[in-house]
């Protein structure tokens, strides 16, 4: 790669370590860049989903306030989004390149409308409850909410591309805790399956490490600070971001 290749690639870690701790869309911005550089999509995605996970952690330090809240809902949600990116990255490397290039988009799509409802309709589901008994605070996981975690994963692990986004609408249905807490497990959990896809992308698939070593270096502060400034959002304002960046990440995709 010429300086200024390095200098986008960088710049893409940093941005897209912004992205992963405030509203999800990290590799929308990280990934095309590595095309545009001249690398192979699937090296592409290999090299971006383990470059990445610096922005994770850096992302859990700055919200490790949050992630305290619920620590045994969080180890789950952790050890599911991990076990499901193992299966994600296997479907990468098994599977034909692009097989959900049709699908992602209107994928991502409902999850913004869903993200963007999310308190009406849990609020509804909180009211049907009430009237049939059942008005206890939901801060475990259930059978459904497990299943979606679990498929966020593995679509985590296979490309990722709005996973957050995915994941905060699976999480916010789901349990009923504070919305900055769904925000922090969210980037939890996706950095979780990314480690997992990442460890089988270093050892079977082909990765371009010179990328990998300046996303790490610049997405790890990105991520803490996308951290820091998320924490301080309004839960409203942070979910219109949400919203808003998937609704553009989609059609993105689309065109």
């Amino acid at each position: 790669m010429s300086g200024l290749d390095q200098l986008l690639v960088v710049l893409a870690g940093f941005g897209a370590g912004l992205l992963t701790s405030t509203v999800g869309v990290a590799s929308l911005l990280s990934f095309p860049i590595l095309l545009a550089v001249g690398l192979p999509p699937v090296v592409a995605n290999a090299s971006n989903t383990i470059g990445l996970v610096p922005a994770g952690a850096g992302a859990a330090l700055g919200f490790h306030r949050e992630l305290r809240l619920h620590r045994r809902l969080t180890y789950r949600v952790v050890m599911l989004a991990g076990i499901a990116g193992s299966v994600g990255a296997a479907l990468l490397l098994a599977l034909p390149p692009g097989v959900f290039e049709a699908v992602v988009p209107w994928l991502i799509l409902g999850t913004c409308v869903l993200v963007g409802i999310q308190p009406r309709l849990s609020a509804w589901l909180g009211s049907r409850r009430a009237s049939s008994g059942r008005s206890s605070a939901r801060v475990t996981l259930g059978p459904l909410t497990t299943f979606f975690v679990f498929v966020t994963g593995i679509y985590g692990g296979y490309f990722g591309a709005g996973a957050g986004v995915m994941m905060i609408a699976t999480l916010a249905l789901g349990l009923d805790v504070d919305f900055r807490f769904v925000a922090a497990l969210r980037t939890l959990s996706v950095m979780a399956s990314n480690v997992v896809a990442g460890a089988v992308f270093a050892v079977v698939a082909e990765v371009d490490w010179s990328v990998v070593a300046l996303l790490a270096v610049s997405s790890v502060g990105g991520g803490y600070l996308g951290a820091r400034i998320a924490r301080r959002l309004p839960a409203t304002v942070l979910r219109v971001a949400v919203v808003l960046a998937g609704g553009t990440a989609a059609v993105a995709l689309l065109v």
